[in-house]
Order: C-alpha cells, then sequence, then structure tokens
C-alpha cells in the first residue's frame, strides 16, 4: 500500500484580475499548504475502486462523480487500483480538498504503477487548483491556475483554519465581483514574519466581499479569528467559506482553535503548520 497526505490548500491572498471569453476568470494568488489535510492511500487491485472513510466522509461520492476517481481514470493506466480516501476537510471549503486529494491520488498511483508524475501544468484540464496542489508548495498562481512560480522562503508559520459549515455558491460570488479587472498581487518582498504580514495587508482576497455579502456567517468566522490572541491577521481563502487566522507560535495557534471550536462546536476547526517548499 502506499500512502500520500492531501493538505488543505490556503489562499493567503487572491486577486481576480480579468476575465476571459470564455468566462473564466484570471487570478494572481499566494497558496500556501497546512499540515491539516485528507490522506490518500492506493494498493493495486483488478480494477479502479473507491471508498471513503473519515470524519467527513458523509456524502463524498466514491463514482466518477469524484475528482480523486476522475484522477486516478485520466492516468490512463491499463489495470486498475483500489483507493482509499480518508476524509477530514469540509466539502467545497475553499481550501482545495478534492483538489488535493486528486493531486495525492494522482502522486500516489505514478508510485504504484512505477511512472513519473505529471507536470503540474498538464493536469489543468482536471480543474484549476490541480496544478497548484499537485506542487503543493508554497507558490504564486497566475491566469487560470496554469502559471506556477515557486515563493520566496516564508517564515516559520501557523494556520487556524475555521469553516462555519455554511455553504459558499462559487458561481454567484464570482458573479458578484463588482470588477474582474483588479490590479495584480504587488511583487513579493518579505524578509521575516513582520515584512510578510505587511505584505499580504497592502494584498486582499477579492471574492471576500461577494462571499461575505451572500453569507454573513464568514464575517463572524473572520471576527472570532481576529479576536484571538496572537492573531496576526485573517481572511476568507479562495472562494469561501473557510477562513484562516496567522499566528507566530503553534501554542497560540492551537489555544485560538480550542477556544473557537469550543464556543461553537458545530463548526469545523483545526490548527497546523504552514508547510515549507
Amino acid at each position: 500500500m502506499i500512502e500520500r497526505a492531501a493538505p488543505a490548500k490556503v489562499n493567503l491572498a487572491l486577486h481576480v484580475t480579468g476575465r476571459r471569453d470564455d468566462g473564466y476568470h484570471l487570478l494572481d494568488s499566494l497558496v500556501v499548504f497546512a499540515d491539516i489535510g485528507d490522506r490518500i492511500s492506493v494498493r493495486a487491485a483488478p480494477e479502479l475502486s473507491l471508498s471513503v472513510t473519515g470524519p467527513r466522509a458523509g456524502g463524498v461520492p466514491t463514482d466518477d462523480s469524484n475528482l480523486v476517481w476522475r484522477a486516478a481514470e485520466w492516468l490512463g493506466q491499463p489495470g486498475g487500483a483500489a483507493i482509499t480516501l480518508e476524509k477530514h476537510l469540509p466539502h467545497a471549503g475553499g481550501i482545495g480538498g478534492g483538489s488535493s486529494d486528486a493531486a495525492a491520488t494522482i502522486h500516489a498511483l505514478c508510485s504504484l504503477w512505477n511512472r513519473p508524475s505529471p507536470s503540474p501544468e498538464e493536469t489543468l484540464s482536471l480543474g484549476a487548483d490541480l496544478p497548484v496542489c499537485l506542487f503543493a508548495k508554497p507558490a504564486r498562481m497566475r491566469g487560470v491556475g496554469e502559471v506556477i512560480e515557486p515563493l520566496p522562503p516564508l517564515p516559520p508559520l501557523w494556520l487556524v483554519l475555521a469553516n462555519a459549515g455554511v455553504e459558499v455558491p462559487t458561481g454567484p460570488v464570482f458573479k458578484s465581483l463588482e470588477r474582474t479587472d483588479n490590479p495584480p498581487l504587488p511583487e513579493p518582498d518579505w524578509t521575516d514574519l513582520a515584512s510578510l504580514v505587511a505584505y499580504l495587508c497592502r494584498a486582499r482576497n477579492d471574492l471576500e466581499p461577494p462571499a461575505r455579502a451572500l453569507v454573513p456567517d464568514i464575517g463572524q468566522v473572520i471576527a472570532h479569528l481576529n479576536a484571538q490572541p496572537g492573531c496576526l491577521m485573517a481572511r476568507m481563502s479562495g472562494s469561501g467559506g473557510t477562513c484562516f487566522g496567522l499566528f507566530a507560535h503553534e501554542e497560540a495557534a492551537r489555544m485560538a482553535a480550542a477556544v473557537i471550536g469550543k464556543a461553537h462546536p458545530a463548526w469545523w476547526v483545526d490548527a497546523g503548520a504552514v508547510l515549507a517548499a
């Protein structure tokens, strides 16, 4: 059996910089990955199968409507594999759960089948987040997801992720944007944690205002994160509704997650470190 982690993808900043004639939006985003996530395991089998376990397994499909299955088929290997997805991340949470699961599946199956993994750009047809999730390191993601560039080294950083469990409809969020031709991100210029936070405060998530208007719970989640001792900043990730708080120290992050989780037991809350390059 071969196992791979499928880490949560967090958009520290996300600017919408344009819209193509085919309707796809152009993005400029800083992406990191946390040591919080799902897990994929694969083993040789006569045919392809998918089973889902874990605390967030409920409602997750086990057929070709699951991106994990489609990623396995996309590889085009004759024969099969038994794939198990251990699900911990919330569904449609804006932290790339499905895409990270699919990317981990691709890496695991390529190892099982003794073949090289595809390049990140090759996986774009599976979804805009697939290339960066296959890369799985701190990155600047541009275009429709196909342009991936490594980021300068990041200081040690901790995240608290929180999701109120209210669905955030991606389509209406994009349709509610006031403009789609926003300026790109500033060029990365941080040298330490203070300058990284200052950089992020000059940036933004263009999808957060329309998402907050559609789902006011997002504002409540961000307010709770910002209120925790040691929180350097809080923001929504991706198109929502998972939000993150940045922390310099593990103890403060874990304490914040415990406090928020106790106050809101129905929310999904977790703390973890940002994975280094």
